[in-house]
């Protein structure tokens, strides 16, 4: 099944997204058995991530051939188990997150990519930057040692409404072309199993796919 989900994601974004923009396809494996991990990095999967920090550092020396992100909430006092150790934290959504990370890859004399994570819905339940105050945010952010701002990352209202997730997605998209080349962007990640084909329609270059790829998550499997 993960080899026949991934050969069908694959063949649908191989031509890019509506500006003919490659597709980062990044596998969302929480709670994925590292075998299953594996077996998909096999078979075509380049880009993994976790979504809890136990997690990552329980199967992170298991994976691979993988290049490994990480897409979850992240608390500030857990931001050591990442930096200098993963390609990518999407999850940025504070300055003083920020501000660690930045301390952290200081130390350790690495260049620690980041996205900032945007709160594009307003939802109260979700983290992240309100979207308004994105272009004051990408600049304090960028001044820190250490620290590159790739992009935005975007977590989306749950909806059914096609027309209001374009709009947000869009959105999203606009500020990443106002911003794209005073900041060097290159990621703009937004789009999960639910609505990523609708993202992908309206500017999204990076996808975080859980059960779209690997089949529907069993939560009490540790």
């Amino acid at each position: 099944m993960i080899k026949e989900n991934l050969e069908k994601i694959i063949n649908e974004i191989k031509d890019g997204n509506n500006l003919g923009e490659k597709i980062t396809l990044v596998g969302a494996t929480k709670t994925v058995p590292v075998s299953d991990i594996n077996f998909a990095v096999l078979n075509g999967l380049k880009v993994v991530a976790e979504n809890k920090v136990q997690e990552f550092r329980e199967k992170t020396d298991l994976i691979v051939g993988a290049e490994q992100q990480f897409i979850g909430h992240l608390q500030t006092n857990k931001a050591k188990y990442l930096v200098g150790k993963v390609s990518l934290i999407h999850s940025v959504d504070t300055f003083r997150l920020a501000e660690e990370i930045s301390r952290l890859a200081v130390i350790r004399n690495v260049i620690q990519n980041v996205l900032i994570e945007i709160n594009v819905g307003e939802e109260e339940s979700k983290s992240g930057f309100n979207y308004d105050e994105a272009e004051k945010v990408i600049d304090t952010i960028s001044s820190l040692p250490n620290v590159k701002v790739c992009g935005f990352m975007a977590m989306l209202p749950p909806s059914d409404d096609e027309k209001y997730l374009s709009f947000l997605f869009t959105k999203m998209r606009k500020l990443y072309d106002k911003l794209i080349d005073k900041y060097s962007l290159i990621y703009l990640s937004m789009g999960m199993s639910g609505d990523y084909k609708i993202a992908i329609k309206n500017g999204s270059n990076m996808i975080r796919l859980g059960t779209a790829l690997f089949g529907k998550r069993n939560y009490e499997v540790k």
